[in-house]
C-alpha cells in the first residue's frame, strides 16, 4: 500500500470518526432544549429610608423554558409607606439565545402611576438584551415606544463582589432617558434620571440573603422640574435594608 493510499485511507476514518462524535453532540444540544426550567427571583425587595415617602421598592424577574427559548416576566415599583402614592410597571417578555450569555427580548411593558390625584396608565412595547458582559457584568440595556410613539430608553448594571463565601457586595447602576415629554408620568425629554445603589448581603442561603446598603439617585432637566412640581425632591438619597431572594 503505497504512502498515498495511506493517507486517503486515515483522512476518510477521521472524517468517519468526526461524523460520529459530531451526531451526539447535535443531538445533545437538541435533547437539552426540551427540558424546562424556571426561575423567580428577587433581586430587589427593600424598604428605603429616604425622610419623606419611605417607600417598599421591589425590582423582579421570572422566567420560563429553555436553553435557548423563554417567556420572561418583570416587575419593578415603589410603593409609599406614608401616603396612597406609588408607582408599578410590569413587562411580559419572549426572549431568545443569540450568543453565549446573551438574549435577544421582545414584547410589552404595563406602566401604572397612581396617587392622590388620578391615576394613569400606558402601554409600550419593549425591544432589549439580558446578559453578562467581560468580568460578569450583568447588564440589561432596553428601548421602548408608548401606544403615542413616545420613545424611552434604559439600561441597568450590576456586579456582584464576592467579600467571602456567603458575604457579597453589589454596586447597581440604573440610568432613564426619553425623546418625548410625558408629564403624567413625570417623564421630561433628554436625561431622566440615574439611580446608584450600593448593598451589602450576607446569604444565609444562595436562596436567602437579606442586605442593607445605600441608595442615591437625582432627577435631571425637565424631569427634575415635574418632581419639584409635584412637590418631590430632584435628589434623593437614603439607606435601605431588604431581602434578596429567588426560587
Amino acid at each position: 500500500m503505497t504512502r498515498s493510499t495511506l493517507a486517503r485511507s486515515a483522512a476518510r476514518l477521521a472524517g468517519m470518526a468526526l461524523f460520529a462524535a459530531a451526531v451526539p453532540i447535535r443531538a445533545s444540544a437538541q435533547v437539552m432544549d426540551n427540558h424546562t426550567y424556571s426561575l423567580v427571583l428577587f433581586d430587589l425587595l427593600e424598604y428605603q429610608r429616604t425622610g419623606g415617602a419611605n417607600p417598599v421598592a421591589w425590582d423582579m424577574l421570572g422566567w420560563v423554558g429553555g436553553d435557548f427559548t423563554r417567556f420572561w416576566i418583570k416587575s419593578e415599583g415603589a410603593q409609599s409607606t406614608v401616603g396612597s402614592g406609588g408607582e408599578a410597571e410590569l413587562q411580559g417578555l419572549y426572549s431568545r439565545l443569540v450568543a453565549p450569555f446573551w438574549e435577544v427580548q421582545a414584547g410589552l411593558r404595563v406602566d401604572t402611576r397612581y396617587g392622590p390625584g388620578p391615576d394613569h396608565t400606558r402601554v409600550l412595547a419593549v425591544v432589549g438584551l439580558e446578559g453578562i458582559a467581560p468580568y460578569w457584568f450583568e447588564l440589561e440595556p432596553a428601548v421602548f415606544v408608548s401606544q403615542r410613539g413616545d420613545i424611552s430608553a434604559r439600561i441597568t448594571g450590576s456586579y456582584d463582589l464576592f467579600l467571602t463565601q456567603r458575604l457579597l457586595l453589589q454596586p447597581r447602576v440604573e440610568m432613564n432617558a426619553a425623546v418625548q415629554r410625558v408629564a403624567e408620568f413625570g417623564v421630561g425629554s433628554g436625561l431622566n434620571d440615574l439611580d446608584l445603589g450600593l448593598r451589602l448581603r450576607y446569604e444565609i442561603r444562595r436562596e436567602w440573603a437579606p442586605y442593607l446598603g445605600v441608595r442615591w439617585a437625582r432627577r435631571f432637566a425637565g424631569t427634575a422640574e415635574l418632581a419639584r412640581l409635584a412637590g418631590e425632591e430632584a435628589t434623593e438619597s437614603s439607606l435601605v435594608g431588604g431581602i434578596r431572594v429567588w426560587f
